[in-house]
């Protein structure tokens, strides 16, 4: 008696476990495809994977409507938002009447995150910035944070975007756990402190030296003492012509 006791005592404590381990991983329980679905993008980090059985839970009439949102949610951020578009327009009519909704919020999503990627190639930063900021309202995820901080440092704005980017890296944001999201924002946040580091005087689409520098340069000259120049002996007389034109 005490045995099964003891057998019934340790089942219903891996019950709990895995009950635990669902709850925080967000992962239903049981093995259908949907689910294994959700192991693959959750716990394995692995989007195709998940893609492939997001498909067998579609055909399979599993959780049809969620298997459609999350397909569409994961193969954003891989950029394949074009892709997921047109899965969630061909497919929704598997879906009842009153998901419809919300399956029109992921395509508005979607759209939104396109449109922006579409300012950035134009490029008009400030369209770009104003659809990613409003579609982050909408609905928070790493990748549209990594792209409204690029085009915050397109724009010079580099606090900004440090600011945005960092929220990636402390995973403030939906999907800032995936390693891709992580890389991402690091290399951006990289860039952007190379552009911190050079001299204000130095612009990004030009060569110009502010007059601190020059005066540098002419006092380490004068420290080192008197040289002889390089130049032809013509543009040596050149130089003292125009010295005097200048006297006179």
């Amino acid at each position: 008696m005490s045995l099964e006791r003891e057998k019934l005592g340790e089942r219903e404590q891996k019950s709990s476990k895995d009950e635990l381990f669902h709850v925080i991983h967000k992962v239903p329980p049981g093995d259908t495809p949907y689910v294994r679905a959700k192991y693959a993008q959750l716990i394995k980090k692995d989007p195709e994977s998940a893609i492939s059985l997001f498909w067998e839970a579609i055909n399979a009439g599993d959780r049809v409507e969620s298997a459609l949102k999350d397909m569409a949610v994961v193969m954003k951020q891989i950029d394949r938002a074009e892709e997921a578009i047109d899965i969630l327009k061909t497919y929704r009519f598997l879906c009842s009447k009153h998901s419809q909704e919300s399956l029109d919020n992921v395509l508005i999503d979607l759209f939104k995150g396109n449109l922006g990627w579409a300012y950035m190639q134009k490029p008009n930063f400030m369209m770009a910035e104003a659809v990613y900021k409003k579609a982050q309202i909408i609905d928070p995820d790493a990748n549209k944070a990594c792209n409204l901080g690029l085009c915050l440092m397109k724009q010079g704005r580099l606090n900004e975007a440090i600011s945005v980017l960092q929220q990636v890296q402390q995973g403030n944001i939906p999907g800032s756990d995936e390693i891709k999201a992580q890389k991402r924002a690091g290399d951006l946040l990289t860039q952007i402190r190379s552009r911190q580091s050079l001299p204000d005087s130095i612009e990004l689409l030009g060569l110009s030296i502010d007059g601190d520098l020059l005066n540098g340069l002419e006092q380490l000259v004068h420290e080192r003492g008197p040289f002889r120049s390089k130049r032809l002996p013509v543009f040596e007389e050149i130089s003292s012509f125009r010295d005097q034109l200048a006297c006179n």
